[in-house]
């Protein structure tokens, strides 16, 4: 407005409108129906100039919280002397109180939990540039997920982000757009922190983000930056927030996260055991909220739900925040036309960080990785647990009950669905629980009257009624229980007597033939089964071999130097070994049965100078019993040789024919999942083709995994191929099928480069280490997911399978009656 136009008298008014009603009740209302109060101008002193101040007292407001995002209408007018209005605004508030307590956050006086990730803006094409629908598509997909929180990494972000997280219900940490971590290395300049000459730019940056963005409810916490060292300068920053807005808190990792400019504990890829060892030192009055933590670079979150253990067990610690949501690559067109995604160095850019920019939970286009299920599991608000007969249903919501929520259950004997239903569950309140005797709920009768050798209770919480990031019946929590046994478990059993299998060589091979088993020819020579035929189609064309490494992960290749271990592996050439026969004969050849025994010696395939014969890095015996049935027992005996690092895998490796692509498990899934990120996975059968089997990280490597397997089959559009399942003694095993060898996702180092081989290979591990993901740049597998070079023995059934066979039942009969 022209300075001639402007009034010499003019007026400000403000109101406050309940519209948030709008939305519990389903319907629009005329805005002046809604108005709650008129609001008081109160004008600055004379001798200052503050601004101008509107109060206004409301009764028993509804409070914001992330869990329900209330926001009213506060409407602006500005009128001239005649009444005339000259400008109107208007924006929803929330109302909601930030305080602490000793190791607490509080929100509206209850300590919330930070269930949260790090989020860069990201667009997949557009790169920086935000667009709403994106953001919008965020905050669904966080919510859907179980997330309630979001740290802006690592500067103040587009302002419609802020009021979709005020609407959506996303709890806030803004941070200033600090950060000098190249000053790591540019000794000896004084760092940025210590420098007085520094402190106005950086308290600029500060200072506009406060101003900016200070209305919005879903900010409950302001961040000094990130990875910007510590020096004066920040107690100067902390000072000048804390005098602006003492109604939230102050967060800087910066100095070793616990320095007087933070009022959070907000270490950064912290250990479980070093953040519950702070949660319990009686000197340290703040909470523990880890502003990154489980490194989602590639297949990675590995060990997450120890942190949970963690959390939900030791008062002190309030959650994290992971890093990061979204891989920050970009959609580029490749020479042959196809659009791929492209990271660090596929620009011609130098220098870059290479795929270091390949950290989240969603590819670029929002795509979840199998790792958001174990997000989402380790998120649930609410917790079930089923011990000493009691089913446990816990509300750890603050603010909301149960009414919203259907429970339902389902059980499985042995993979298959034997009853499911839904079963009734009072409201329970905010941090409260309701317990249910096992015994009488509706699932017993059905568990009870069972001839199952194994069943499974799955019980979930599901939405009654859509919101406005989930439709109704989205799964909110979920869990599944194995129940105890009926019985003993006794020893597994072929019975063969009524078939016959004959055996007879033919130079190096050893050939077998039977009605049920088709024709099978093993090379006495190298101990490979050279092609498994069954009713003449070819099911297996090379296989049957030891194998103890996989294609290195993001997280296998973090460390410095011969930390990693990629390195380690590498160093004794775990990644190229050859397995050279030295013994084969019979152990019995009956009408019913043909057994035969390899002797292999594990040694490097890389050439030495000298004459001398490489040292064996591994001794496996193998024998196999082929039995007139169609099954075949192999029976692996490995003993490593003395100091090996941690082993990628135990196992064994075959190749089937490309057409037997139809893949059935009974296992953990339906999604990828590896030992220590599997808790999100549930017991059943599952089916899917080789093809879907396959995760296609933008980087490939170790992908597609299934744990805790008991069996899978793989057939051809006809119904024939093989049936594996472990056999004896042996625990659940580690699976993968896919049309890329091990070495090719090595190779690789963009999905669309990977080359598909002629056969599908195929893995079944007797022991396979986890992926990791407490941070992607040391060695940080769990010792209980490590694989030490220590003898192993394992057991395999395989079956050749027809049109007219059941996978269920061939595996029921190797059980005991």
């Amino acid at each position: 407005m022209p300075k001639d136009k402007i009034p010499a008298d003019f007026t400000l008014e403000a109101a406050i409108y309940d519209t948030g009603k709008w939305v519990d009740d389903g319907r629009c209302e005329d805005l002046q129906s809604s108005k709650l109060v008129q609001m008081e101008l109160i004008p600055p002193a004379a001798f200052q100039f503050q601004g101008y101040i509107l109060e206004a007292r409301l009764e028993s407001p509804k409070l914001w919280s992330a869990e329900h995002p209330y926001l009213y209408t506060l409407v602006v007018v500005l009128k001239d002397a005649s009444g005339l209005v000259i400008d109107c605004e208007s924006c929803q508030v929330g109302i909601r109180q930030i305080t602490k307590a000793p190791k607490q956050l509080l929100v509206n006086g209850h300590p919330i939990i930070i269930r949260g990730v790090n989020r860069h803006e990201h667009h997949p094409r557009l790169g920086k540039t935000n667009v709403e629908s994106c953001m919008i598509k965020d905050l669904v997909l966080m919510k859907q997920n179980n997330i309630n929180a979001v740290r802006n990494s690592h500067y103040p972000q587009h302002p419609r982000w802020y009021e979709l997280c005020d609407l959506f219900g996303m709890y806030m940490i803004d941070e200033a757009n600090i950060e000098t971590h190249g000053f790591d290395f540019a000794s000896p300049l004084k760092h940025p922190s210590l420098e007085p000459c520094w402190v106005s730019a950086m308290l600029d940056r500060v200072v506009g983000m406060v101003e900016r963005d200070k209305n919005h409810a879903c900010i409950i916490s302001w961040s000094l930056g990130n990875e910007s060292g510590y020096g004066p300068n920040h107690a100067a920053l902390a000072g000048w927030v804390r005098g602006k807005d003492p109604s939230r808190l102050l967060h800087y990792e910066g100095g070793g996260s616990r320095t007087t400019s933070t009022d959070i504990v907000c270490p950064m890829y912290m250990r479980v055991w070093d953040i519950v060892k702070i949660a319990k030192d009686p000197n340290e009055l703040r909470p523990l909220i880890l502003c990154e933590y489980s490194h989602a670079m590639g297949n990675s979150n590995g060990n997450i739900h120890k942190y949970w253990e963690a959390i939900d067990n030791t008062f002190g610690l309030q959650g994290g925040f992971i890093w990061d949501w979204v891989d920050q690559g970009l959609l580029k067109e490749g020479a042959d036309g196809r659009k791929h995604w492209a990271y660090g160095g596929d620009f011609g850019d130098q220098p870059n960080d290479l795929n270091f920019c390949l950290n989240g939970l969603t590819w670029p286009d929002r795509t979840p990785h199998p790792a958001l299920h174990e997000v989402k599991y380790v998120y649930q608000p609410v917790k079930i647990l089923l011990r000493e007969g009691v089913l446990k249903v816990k509300n750890t919501f603050f603010y909301k009950n149960t009414e919203a929520l259907e429970f339902h259950w389902t059980v499985l004997g042995d993979g298959c669905e034997l009853g499911a239903g839904v079963f009734s569950v009072p409201r329970i309140d905010p941090q409260n629980s309701y317990d249910v005797d096992f015994k009488s709920g509706p699932w017993y009768e059905v568990w009870a009257s069972s001839l199952a050798a194994e069943a499974f209770l799955t019980i979930s919480a599901d939405l009654l009624h859509p919101t406005r990031w989930a439709p109704a019946g989205h799964v909110v929590s979920s869990v599944q229980f194995q129940l105890p046994p009926k019985r003993e478990p006794g020893p597994h059993v072929i019975n063969a007597e009524h078939s016959s299998v004959s055996c007879w060589t033919v130079g190096d091979l050893i050939r077998i033939h039977g009605p049920n088993i088709g024709t099978l020819d093993l090379n006495a020579e190298t101990g490979v089964i050279e092609l498994w035929t069954v009713r003449e189609v070819i099911v297996m064309n090379r296989g049957l071999f030891p194998c103890f490494w996989r294609a290195p992960t993001d997280n296998d290749k973090g460390g410095a130097y011969s930390e990693s271990y990629l390195s380690q592996w590498k160093a004794v050439h775990l990644d190229d070994v050859l397995f050279q026969v030295e013994e084969c004969y019979f152990l019995n050849k009956t009408d019913h049965l043909v057994e035969v025994a390899l002797v292999y010696a594990g040694v490097p395939r890389t050439e030495s100078s000298d004459s001398k014969k490489p040292d064996s890095l591994f001794r496996v015996d193998i024998c196999y019993k082929f039995h007139g049935s169609g099954d075949i027992l192999v029976a692996c005996n490995v003993r490593p040789s003395s100091g090996l690092p941690p082993l990628p895998r135990v196992g064994i490796e075959f190749h089937l024919d490309k057409s037997l692509d139809q893949i059935k498990w009974y296992g953990k899934g339906p999604f990828e999942c590896y030992p220590d990120r599997k808790e999100a996975a549930h017991v059943g059968i599952y089916e899917k083709t080789v093809r879907e089997m396959h995760v296609p990280y933008i980087v490939p490597g170790e992908s597609g995994g299934r744990a805790d397997v008991r069996w899978v089959s793989l057939r051809n559009n006809e119904g024939v191929g093989i049936f594996a399942s472990v056999y004896g003694s042996s625990p659940p095993m580690q699976m993968s099928a896919s049309f890329y060898p091990t070495k090719e996702l090595d190779r690789a180092t963009h999905n669309e480069e990977l080359v598909e081989g002629n056969d599908i290979e195929v893995h079944l591990d007797h022991k396979h280490m986890g992926v990791g993901g407490d941070d992607s740049w040391s060695p940080c597998v769990h010792d209980e997911y490590l694989v030490p070079a220590v003898p192993y023995s394992f057991s395999i059934r395989l079956h050749a399978l027809t049109a007219e066979d059941s996978d269920p039942e061939i595996y029921r009969s190797q059980l005991p009656n």
